[in-house]
């Protein structure tokens, strides 16, 4: 595949730079090490090598899926200089502290590179993601013999890390796990029992994949409070350096619609009474510490998500540019030359809604990185504030990217016509890889309930209160820009449009009981995330017209006048949807609760 656009690098700089002031971090202690000089050339490496490695093989991937051969799954053969690439290069250990041999980077300078790598190809950056997640957890958590034994391996890329928590029985209802950890009396367990759909759950890529593992103890309470965690890999390391297998079984590779490159296996664990497992942390606070790296999972998903949109937008732009067909409606002579699809308001339309859904849900992730950045670094009620924040847009920035995403890059395909449909072009993959993002990681539904049932409720509505005073911030820094003052007026209505929708929710909670109140809660995920986006937008545009305000380069004000446009787009587009969805909320008529199985009957 020849080299095309996937990412636009001047839009991150001018995220990382001039609206997230990635280098205010640097005063802090924590990331003093690093400067502006630094931070651009590990972007430009990052660039470099996903385009030499990963971009090259995103249709190989797709083409030749991994494969169950001999117990073994066999995966592309470029995923092992993947691993160790981002081994060598310190990309596993970019977000990591020194003390583990990390690189000490923000967390919001990491996720850029970490969506440049899925840009390019989200398959194959999704390796080295879910190894410096599972390596996280040990660190965290782990006794100094597991970091040790562990660690290291992982973040050098010799060693997989995987998160193995679903069951046949038990999917996204965790208290419903059968798997169980048998005490020796010895330091360690015996697991016995099955997962399904895991990430990278064996390959032939790395020498090791080291699993963390949801299992309850022998006679554990019941439900989740019985869960613990445990480190179980796949081969352990011996006293003489060797590894010996440990009883972890492949059964099947599943056969998916995208996301081909990378597999999602089925484990048998301790069918010969044998899987070792060691216990991380301390017993039945399994779930709570698998929600450290499902939290940030369910970020990367929703950065992942981004990722391949960027990628569509861009294939789809360059189409436009190129194709010719049509002309104008305001010309009627037929033996006219056609113009570029480009032209038309329409194709313009669809390339404006995509680019808008992109770039507006990248800020809101990048926000969520700085967040966490800041709760790594501050201390007593800044920490807790900043923790909060992240807590209340963890659901939204896992589902809005996702959820919009594959509307985004089906406006992409459709940019296209029938080629889109084609394998002539990677749109068609980009729209099956996409289509995961609402599943993994909790479905949209469950994020809904999250955000409505836990996020929004907690602590007497603090994260919820702090959310709209952030934006409020936005607002009035917008309030002085001439060019702004009609935008901030509409994103004050829809804050005041989402605590009438709020209250009015809450009050279901207390009057009709947990099923009516939580019914429509994906609806209210969708509700409250087009409003966090459009503040994000909002926020975007105080830093544009601080830049306009500068003498630039011709295109560098078209990049100023372009994200311009695209924020104009998002407001009279889609913001302009919650008041389609508001009366939904807020109507009382309770048709999906009222609806009896047997009614789905013919």
């Amino acid at each position: 595949m020849a080299i095309t656009k996937f990412i636009s690098e001047r839009n991150l700089r001018f995220l990382l730079y001039e609206v997230f002031d990635l280098e205010s971090l640097t005063d802090y202690p924590h990331y003093r090490e690093y400067n502006r000089k630094m931070f651009d050339m590990v972007l430009d490496a990052t660039v470099k090598l996903s385009k030499d490695l990963m971009w090259p093989i995103l249709e190989e991937m797709d083409q030749n899926p991994p494969q169950l051969v001999d117990g073994r799954v066999k995966v592309h053969p470029s995923v092992r200089n993947i691993m160790q690439e981002c081994g060598e290069g310190g990309w596993i250990a970019a977000g990591f502290n020194e003390e583990f041999d990390g690189q000490q980077l923000p967390i919001l300078f990491v996720s850029v590179c970490r969506f440049i790598f899925m840009a390019a190809n989200y398959s194959a950056g999704i390796y080295p993601e879910l190894t410096a997640g599972a390596a996280r957890l040990i660190t965290s958590f782990g006794s100094k013999e597991l970091i040790e034994t562990y660690v290291p391996n992982m973040l050098n890329g010799n060693w997989q890390g995987t998160m193995a928590m679903t069951e046949p029985q038990a999917g996204s209802y965790l208290a419903d796990i059968t798997s169980t950890a048998y005490p020796t009396g010895d330091g360690y367990y015996r697991i016995k029992g099955q997962k399904i759909f895991i990430s990278a759950g064996d390959h032939d890529g790395v020498d090791n994949v080291v699993h963390l593992m949801l299992a309850k103890i022998e006679g554990a309470p019941a439900g989740v409070k019985g869960i613990s965690l445990f480190v179980v890999p796949k081969l352990i390391p011996s006293a003489e350096g060797q590894l010996v297998p440990n009883d972890v079984i492949v059964t099947q590779v599943y056969h998916k619609l995208g996301y081909r490159g990378c597999p999602i296996t089925e484990l048998s664990i301790g069918d010969k009474d044998d899987c070792i497992g060691f216990l991380l942390g301390e017993p039945h606070k399994g779930l709570s510490y698998m929600f450290q790296m499902m939290n940030e999972a369910r970020i990367g998903v929703g950065l992942g998500a981004t990722a391949i949109a960027s990628a569509a937008y861009y294939a789809a732009l360059d189409y436009a540019k190129q194709r010719s067909q049509g002309r104008n409606l305001s010309q009627k002579d037929p033996t006219l030359a056609a113009v570029a699809i480009i032209e038309h308001a329409d194709v313009k339309r669809m390339l404006l809604f995509q680019r808008s859904v992109v770039e507006g849900a990248l800020a809101l992730l990048l926000q969520s990185a700085k967040y966490a950045d800041l709760e790594k670094v501050s201390t007593g009620g800044k920490k807790e504030k900043y923790a909060l924040l992240l807590d209340i847009l963890t659901p939204v920035v896992k589902s809005y990217p996702s959820e919009m995403g594959i509307l985004s890059v089906s406006q992409g395909l459709q940019c296209l016509g029938g080629y889109g449909y084609c394998q002539d072009f990677p749109l068609e993959q980009y729209y099956r890889d996409a289509r995961i993002h609402p599943i993994h990681e909790g479905t949209t539904g469950i994020q809904g309930m999250d955000l409505l049932g836990r996020k929004v409720m907690m602590q007497d509505g603090r994260a919820y209160k702090l959310f709209l005073e952030e934006i409020q911030r936005t607002i009035e820094k917008a309030s002085g820009i001439d060019q702004l003052t009609s935008y901030t007026r509409k994103l004050e209505k829809a804050c005041e449009l989402l605590q009438s929708v709020t209250t009015h929710m809450k009050s279901l909670a207390s009057s009709a009981g947990p099923e009516v109140f939580l019914a429509d809660a994906t609806v209210y995920l969708e509700f409250f995330s087009i409003i966090a986006v459009a503040w994000q937008w909002l926020k975007q545009m105080v830093a544009i017209q601080k830049g306009l305000e500068k003498k630039h380069s011709r295109s560098e004000t078209q990049f100023y006048n372009g994200k311009f446009h695209t924020f104009r787009f998002f407001f009279s587009y889609e913001l302009a949807k919650i008041y389609g969805l508001a009366p939904r909320l807020m109507d009382s008529d309770r048709v999906t609760t009222e609806m009896q199985p047997e009614l789905f009957n013919d």
